[in-house]
């Protein structure tokens, strides 16, 4: 079925969309001879994702082609750097691995786009969640995801030395001269463990770090403020996946009235949930002067909220309520050297709940 040429699809409809740098592929093509397109998986601002079969192997695998303009030297070493690790640790296997890499070349000559090969997934947890019940997973369904999760990250962690960073009939299609614009093909749910996946940000080395990393809600706090950081953001990011699949709302919004991201109004919210910031931590940072006085007082750049993680919380009550927010206490602090390890975190009886009867 052709779609209406005037509407916005897919990675059109991201505003840096250049449609010169994205590959137009096409169902059918084959890629370095032998992975053949079969459908549209999703995309991204710097790719596309499609399924394959790979002719040589008689598989399926999962393509993705990044655009022309895109570097990807740092997850193609991160990939490299985890496949030179012997080790029978349990979280290997809780990471996607990779296939392949090769480069193609547009059809219109215009540039060299790098594409990995990956094993196919299922949906991801994103989707997963949209088709439970009041779209969020129980208590038993998140230990069981995010117990593979820590046990990725504490390979990565303590094995690999790797910070991760980041935690998406007829055909739909949009024709438009040399180039097909598919709609990507929804998921069957399947069975299988959570794998952890995209190393696109991976950092090798898991101290002292800088740079701007993490999708805008998830941020940790020493990020925000410019700090060096460490493998520590990743507990924190783990912390913030646990309150987005229990819960009906992010824990941040982290937007101003104008509804555009604004760090006076992330910090505020963490201000409210995490309560004060220790001086040791505004002293690691001169941005935090911008926010804190030197009393470690909240200048008021943003009204503070009038809520904690208590009230936030509305799904449980009693002893269990005070356990899944005390586990959640390990990961979101102030101080990253105060977070638990993944280690940690896997032993911890909140997520242990349910392993021995």
């Amino acid at each position: 079925d052709e779609l209406d040429t005037s509407l916005l699809v897919e990675e059109e409809s991201i505003p840096t969309y250049k449609p010169e740098l994205f590959y137009p592929a096409h169902i059918g093509d084959v890629f370095n001879h032998r992975y053949q397109v079969v459908g549209k998986l999703g995309y991204g601002s710097s790719s596309t994702v499609w399924l394959c079969r790979d002719l040589r192997e008689r598989r399926y695998i999962t393509l993705k082609i990044y655009t022309a303009s895109k570097t990807v030297t740092r997850e193609i070493e991160a990939y490299n750097h985890i496949k030179t690790i012997q080790s029978d640790h349990a979280g290997q296997s809780c990471l996607r691995s990779l296939i392949d890499t090769f480069q193609a070349r547009s059809p219109n000559g215009n540039g060299v786009h790098t594409c990995l090969v990956h094993p196919p997934l299922g949906i991801s947890l994103d989707q997963l969640t949209k088709l439970l019940p009041k779209g969020v997973m129980t208590s038993a369904m998140v230990r069981t995801t995010i117990r593979n999760v820590l046990a990725a990250l504490d390979f990565l962690h303590t094995e690999a030395r790797v910070i991760h960073t980041e935690f998406h009939s007829p055909i739909p299609r949009k024709v438009l001269g040399d180039r097909t614009i598919y709609l990507s093909r929804p998921l069957p749910i399947s069975l299988g463990t959570p794998v952890l996946c995209d190393l696109g940000e991976a950092r090798l080395g898991t101290d002292q770090q800088q740079g701007d990393i993490m999708p805008d809600l998830y941020r940790a706090p020493e990020v925000i403020v410019e700090m060096n950081w460490d493998y520590k953001v990743d507990i924190w990011n783990v912390g913030m996946v646990i309150w987005d699949l229990f819960e009906h709302r992010h824990l941040f919004r982290a937007r101003n009235p104008d509804h555009k991201l604004d760090d006076r109004y992330h910090l505020a919210e963490m201000q409210a949930v995490l309560g004060s910031p220790p001086l040791e931590f505004l002293a690691r940072s001169e941005r935090s002067r911008d926010f804190w006085d030197e009393k470690g007082q909240w200048k008021g750049a943003a009204l503070v909220p009038d809520y904690n993680l208590e009230a936030l919380e509305e799904r449980l009550g009693g002893d269990e309520k005070d356990e899944f927010l005390r586990f959640l206490r390990r990961m979101l602090c102030w101080l990253p050297e105060e977070r638990a390890t993944a280690k940690e975190l896997l032993f911890d009886p909140w997520l242990m709940q349910g392993l021995f009867k």
